[in-house]
C-alpha cells in the first residue's frame, strides 16, 4: 500500500472515529487511512483520554473536529451525535475502538474481579457499542448503505487467561454487532467486527504478558501478525462500497493465527527448549 496516494474508496463519505489515543492507537491509523482515501470524520475519545493522549495533532493534520464523549453517558452519547449532525449532517461510517478493563489494570485475577470493575469492563468496551448506534440512528445521522466496524480480538472465542474479563467484553462486543447488524440490514447498513490480531498499541502494552501473546501469535500466523496501519486498510474496505453486503460478521485479521493449528517456527523453538532442558538435567536428547 503506497501509505501517501490513495485510491478514492472513501471520497465523499463522512464518519465517526472513536477511541485514538496516540499515533500507535489503531483507531489513529484508521484516521489517517480514512483521509488518505478521502473521507471527512470527527474524532471522539473520553474526556481523559484526550487529556493523556495527543489527538489534537491527529486533528490538526486531518482537519477533523474533535468532540469528546464519555460513551458510559448516554446524555454524552446523545449529546454527541447532536454535535456530529451539526459538524457533518450525516454519516456513512463509524470506528468503534474503544476497550477498557479496570480489573486488568489492577491485576485482579479472573476468580476474583471486582464486579463493580467489570461492570465497567463490560459498559465501556462493549455496551458502548449499542449505545453509538442507538443515539446515531436516534439522531438521524445514519445514511442508508452506512457501514459500522468494532475492533475485536480472538479472545471473545478462545481462552487468554492475562486478557480477563475482556474476553467476556469482546465476546459481548460481537453479539451486539450481530443483533444490530440484523435490525439495520433492511437500510443496507452493515455492522462488523475486526478480530485483529495483538498489535504493538499503548493499549495493548499495557495488559500484562503482552509481549507473550504477541509473540505466539507471531509465530503461529503464516503471514505474521498485521500492523495497526495493515488493520487500517481492511476497515477502509469495510466503510467502502465494495463491502455492500458484508454484514454480521467477525472477521478475522490476524495473519491466519485462527485457522493454523501449529507452525514449523513454533515447532523448532518448543524442541530446542526442550533440548536445553533436558542437556540442563543431564538427560540424553
Amino acid at each position: 500500500m503506497n501509505y501517501t496516494e490513495g485510491y478514492g474508496l472513501l471520497k465523499g463519505k463522512k464518519g465517526i472515529i472513536f477511541g485514538a489515543l496516540d499515533e500507535r492507537s489503531i483507531a489513529w491509523r484508521v484516521a489517517l487511512a480514512c483521509k488518505r482515501e478521502g473521507a471527512s470524520f470527527v474524532l471522539s475519545n473520553a474526556p481523559v483520554a484526550l487529556r493523556l493522549g495527543a489527538l489534537n495533532a491527529l486533528s490538526e493534520e486531518t482537519g477533523a473536529a474533535v468532540i469528546p464523549c464519555d460513551v458510559s453517558k448516554e446524555d454524552d452519547v446523545a449529546a454527541m451525535m447532536e454535535k456530529v449532525k451539526a459538524e457533518l449532517g450525516s454519516i456513512d461510517f463509524i470506528l468503534h475502538a474503544i476497550g477498557m478493563s479496570p480489573n486488568i489494570r489492577k491485576s485482579k485475577p479472573y476468580d476474583d474481579l471486582n464486579y463493580n470493575w467489570f461492570q465497567q469492563s463490560l459498559d465501556i468496551s462493549a455496551i458502548s457499542l449499542h449505545k453509538v448506534i442507538h443515539f446515531a440512528d436516534k439522531a438521524g445521522i445514519l445514511n442508508d448503505g452506512a457501514s459500522v466496524v468494532a475492533l475485536s480480538y480472538i479472545g471473545a472465542q478462545r481462552i487468554f487467561s492475562k486478557y480477563s474479563d475482556m474476553n467476556d467484553a469482546k465476546a459481548l462486543l460481537e453479539s451486539i454487532a450481530r443483533n444490530y447488524g440484523s435490525r439495520l440490514g433492511k437500510r443496507g447498513i452493515r455492522v462488523n467486527t475486526v478480530s485483529q490480531a495483538p498489535t504493538i498499541t499503548s493499549a495493548g502494552s499495557g495488559i500484562k504478558g503482552f509481549d507473550g501473546m504477541f509473540t505466539f501469535a507471531e509465530k503461529m500466523s503464516p503471514l505474521g501478525n498485521p500492523t495497526a496501519d495493515d488493520c487500517a486498510d481492511y476497515c477502509v474496505t469495510l466503510f467502502s462500497d465494495l463491502t455492500r453486503k458484508v454484514t454480521m460478521q467477525n472477521l478475522f485479521h490476524d495473519g491466519g493465527f485462527v485457522t493454523n493449528g501449529i507452525s514449523e517456527e513454533l515447532m523448532n523453538d518448543l524442541f530446542e527448549m526442550h533440548a536445553r532442558r533436558d542437556a540442563e538435567n543431564g538427560e540424553d536428547s
